[in-house]
């Protein structure tokens, strides 16, 4: 695991992406590779560690199909990616707690007590969240997945493309997801690009950071 990331300079990839949105359409990514980033990419951070990030992959023609009246202005990135990530926050993200923890104790990585005192507060707390907050909490998470995701992708030797632009209110319901638990947060596309994506401008340091 992160093999792809060891063997680039971090700095390039980073600095090398770029949003792009015509693709290569020969070139396909395999589910094994595409799991493989997934992987990697949900060691992203996560609030008490939920990990509430959901990701469906869209990568048949089928799906693509099902997709296009979907992405609104996005047509050619639906059209020529290798796959369409929808990527959902789950609210209910809390239900995989004993899991995780148990998990942790199990592979020595956290002991019991510790377990047992964070259960019982994530247990206590979490559920009685109002839901904006859950949505928010979630929403947030998962953005980070997404952009640890497509720095990953990147390393692979991948470009992508991250989209809000789609039908927000339509989306869960069109992939037989639960509208009242999960909620969108991006599309992202991924594929290798057939016209190179622009270098764009960022505001210097200065202009974003306040010192106190």
């Amino acid at each position: 695991m992160f093999n792809h990331i060891l063997n680039n300079d971090f700095a390039n990839v980073v600095k090398g992406r770029r949003s792009v949105r015509k693709y290569d359409e020969s070139i396909k990514i395999s589910r094994e590779e595409m799991s493989e980033m997934i992987t990697e990419a949900s060691l992203a951070p996560s609030s008490a560690n939920m990990q509430p990030w959901r990701v469906i992959v869209v990568d048949t023609p089928e799906g693509k199909e099902k997709l296009r009246p979907l992405v609104r202005f996005n047509t050619l990135q639906n059209d020529t990616s290798s796959a369409m990530l929808l990527i959902f926050g789950d609210t209910q993200s809390f239900l995989n707690a004993e899991d995780i923890y148990n998990t942790a104790v199990e592979q020595g990585k956290m002991p019991a007590e510790v377990r047992d005192r964070q259960l019982e507060t994530i247990l206590s707390m979490f559920p009685t969240l109002p839901k904006e907050v859950k949505v928010e909490v979630a929403k947030v998470d998962s953005s980070l997945f997404a952009m640890q995701f497509m720095l990953i992708a990147r390393a692979h030797g991948y470009d992508t493309n991250p989209m809000a632009g789609f039908e927000v209110d339509q989306l869960a319901k069109a992939f037989d997801l639960d509208e009242e638990r999960y909620v969108p947060v991006m599309m992202i596309s991924i594929g290798k690009a057939k016209e190179e994506g622009y270098e764009s401008v960022r505001l210097g340091s200065d202009r974003i950071t306040f010192w106190k």
